[in-house]
């Protein structure tokens, strides 16, 4: 089971940490991804690590400006949201496929916490 949780309102250029808390004792054993998904748009990949840590992806928009973790101790994913801009405003969700491979499309998703809200004034 997945939970989503750390967004709220902030000004552009501001920054958030969401943070995606797993339950289980096989966390360690799972690329997390995390998605987002604005009014009226598809759910869209957003960053993912993989389950060894040493591994992340990020979709262009976000890259040098979102970073992803994971703290297997805590059973837990981070995404730093730095630099934050108006279009970056969606509800974001933490997943992970069925294998320990990387996801990066809802479709390839399972498992899925409730998402998050950010919203980024200008």
């Amino acid at each position: 089971q997945l939970q989503a949780s750390g967004g709220g309102l902030v000004q552009a250029g501001g920054s958030l940490r969401l943070s995606c808390a797993a339950s289980g004792r096989t966390f360690s054993n799972y690329a997390i991804t995390w998605f987002r998904q604005a009014p009226g748009k598809e759910r869209d990949f957003v960053a993912a690590i993989s389950w060894t840590g040493d591994k992340t992806y990020y979709a262009d928009s976000v890259k040098g400006r979102f970073t992803i973790s994971r703290d297997d101790a805590k059973t837990t994913v981070y995404l730093q949201l730095n630099s934050l801009k108006p279009e970056d405003t969606a509800v974001y969700y933490c997943a992970r496929g069925r294998t320990s491979a990387v996801v990066t499309t809802p479709a390839e998703s399972i498992y899925w916490g409730q998402g998050t809200q950010v919203t980024v004034s200008s």
